[in-house]
């Protein structure tokens, strides 16, 4: 086979693919560089199903290779997945506008990809993937003349990949403590492996049955081994013009380290490992629309690993409204919701803060939208704990209200069911502090070493116990969301009327009580929570409020005269509530027995 057309690229790609998923246990196993966190197997394999899942045949070698590299990028996960899809990228950029590849073409085109291998990475540190890649390249460059048969030339030229490989352990002083060698790099020569069997065996037949079957399986990772540095792996993408990536890496610098720039002026996948991703995104912004991003808790994760303080993972999302310090103290795993404003992606709580997505809201040219997390955030995170801990117990916000608590649940199940896990996932029925008050009293029992079974069966009781008073300032937001019809809006803001929101026992928002003035509003609601505490054991309430800390003084100070004791907490309402209600808007929950 002198010439390579797109079939022949697709099917040695996914036949690369599949090794890599094979072996990505193995390839956890050895990662320790540049941080021990035992996922560069997981995060290499994440990103080659992305390819494999929206790659399809076509005769063309330029139009499969520019797909493969487009869809790289976009699910690029990790340092070395992100490095490995800018190869692949790179690759795609500098292929000539042909249906088939000679070797000649094929070698000139690989080493016009090197430098942008060099480019993705800010410190580029050899002895790691960078190496291999392209001592293996190089290697075809130099000797492609004397090959006629692109079968002859991966073979030799995996032997190569390999023995640059087995060199890495004695380049880096953290591979040679630990004996092992690079896992990006590892996973690299895994990959070429594979497509090294497929075009000396051609066993295309096999290929084909496997396509649609190609799947990352859910896996006990290992775990991290030191307190990392920075907390908080983060990713995104960026969609811009004329983007100076050296500028990026310059910004990503002065935020952590493991910095990785891939991509185009265009487009640019980045990651890098920082404590500050929300006031990095703020920065961000200035380069063009931000269409993806994930963060991961890497201290969370440690902590999970070595020093978890309970059996039972705690769950919940970010529309608790829980004070951080909380959530520390009993290392609950919150899971963001996501947020968007003018095309600009965020994740809740972590790569924008409340303060700044209001002030964002306000000049927004359209109408800023939550939405749930997606099912792979649910599915890796329980894959994670189902290897830390017995078992794992997730609350979210109501049903009724968000899908969230839907993609958990069915998350869950699939995890369950493929790790042999024990995973339940409650329905909150609630919204704001008055699902974070059960979060509290489900981690208090945790504490108190309850068991799994004796938590579900209080859960039940506990839900019934839960009630939300939300005073609304004005209806301007709620029209603007299109939870209120404009004509009902106009009328009712002519009325000037100010709502009272709750949510009912089949966990759906409901009108409960209107006033004609906001002093008179603010009394029904503490008439409300007085009504919901007579001749009930109180357990705790909050007040959670949308940038209005004046406000929620008032309430603050009125239910602390009525139950004779301060709040749970005070907090800023998370923007899947305060989008739609609004600035001025304050929410008392209750906790009763």
């Amino acid at each position: 086979m002198d010439k390579l057309n797109g079939k022949n690229l697709y099917f040695m790609f996914l036949a690369g693919a599949n090794r890599i998923i094979d072996q990505q246990s193995e390839i956890n196993r050895i990662n320790v560089f540049p941080v021990a966190d035992a996922d560069t197997g997981t995060n290499m394999a994440s990103t080659i199903r992305t390819v494999v899942d929206s790659l399809e045949i076509n005769g063309s070698f330029k139009i499969t290779a520019d797909s493969i590299g487009m869809a790289a990028l976009a699910g690029a996960r990790g340092n070395s997945g992100i490095i490995f899809a800018q190869f692949l990228y790179g690759f795609s950029e500098e292929i000539c506008e042909c249906t088939e590849i000679t070797i000649k073409e094929f070698a000139e085109s690989l080493k016009r990809s090197v430098k942008y291998l060099y480019e993705a990475v800010a410190n580029p540190v050899e002895g790691t993937i960078l190496t291999v890649i392209r001592e293996w390249i190089e290697f075809i460059h130099e000797h492609s003349q004397r090959f006629d048969d692109f079968a002859n030339l991966m073979v030799e030229s995996y032997e190569v990949a390999k023995k640059s490989l087995l060199e890495t352990t004695s380049k880096l002083a953290e591979l040679t403590r630990s004996n092992v060698v690079d896992a990006g790099a590892k996973g690299f020569v895994v990959f070429l492996e594979g497509m090294k069997d497929m075009v000396t065996r051609k066993n295309i037949k096999q290929l084909v049955a496997m396509a649609n079957e190609v799947k990352v399986p859910l896996t006990l990772e290992e775990v991290p081994s030191e307190e990392p540095e920075f907390r908080y792996c983060t990713e995104a993408m960026i969609d811009g013009a004329d983007m100076d990536k050296d500028l990026l890496k310059k910004l990503l610098a002065g935020f952590g380290d493991s910095v990785v720039v891939a991509g185009s002026s265009r487009k640019v996948r980045l990651h890098v490992h920082t404590n500050e991703p929300a006031g990095l995104f703020v920065k961000l912004r200035d380069f063009g629309t931000i269409s993806f991003q994930k963060v991961e808790d890497m201290q969370r994760q440690f902590e999970s690993a070595h020093k978890r303080k309970y059996s039972i993972a705690l769950v919940t999302d970010s529309t608790c409204d829980l004070p951080v310090d909380f959530i520390e103290k009993y290392q609950i795993h919150v899971v963001p919701i996501n947020m968007n404003i003018d095309g600009n992606n965020y994740l809740d709580g972590l790569t924008i803060t409340h303060k700044e997505y209001y002030k964002l809201a306000e000049s927004a040219k359209e109408v800023p939208s939550t939405s749930q997390p997606s099912p792979s955030t649910f599915v890796n995170l329980y894959s994670q704990l189902a290897s830390r801990y017995d078992s794992v117990i997730a609350i979210h916000i109501s049903g009724g209200l968000s899908g969230t608590f839907n993609t958990s649940l069915n998350a869950a199940a699939r995890v369950k069911k493929e790790l042999n896990a024990r995973i339940d996932v409650l329905d909150g029925k609630m919204i704001s502090g008055a699902v974070g008050l059960q979060v509290m009293r489900i981690a208090g029992m945790i504490e108190k070493g309850l068991s799994h079974d004796e938590i579900l069966t209080e859960a039940e009781k506990i839900r019934s116990g839960a009630a939300i008073y939300v005073s609304v300032r004005t209806l301007k937001y709620f029209i603007r969301s299109g939870r209120v019809s404009p004509l009902k809006g106009l009328i009712a803001q002519a009325l000037k009327v100010k709502p009272i929101v709750s949510v009912a026992e089949d966990g759906k928002a409901v009108l409960l009580d209107k006033s004609l003035s906001y002093n008179g509003n603010r009394k029904k609601v503490i008439n409300r929570a007085r009504k919901a505490i007579e001749g009930r054991d109180l357990y705790a309430y909050s007040i959670n409020h949308v940038m209005s800390p004046g406000e929620a003084e008032y309430f603050i100070k009125e239910m602390t005269e009525l139950t004779g004791r301060p709040p749970a907490f005070v907090s800023t309402v998370s923007p899947s509530l305060g989008t739609h209600t609004g600035k001025g808007t304050v929410a008392v929950t209750l906790l009763v027995n």
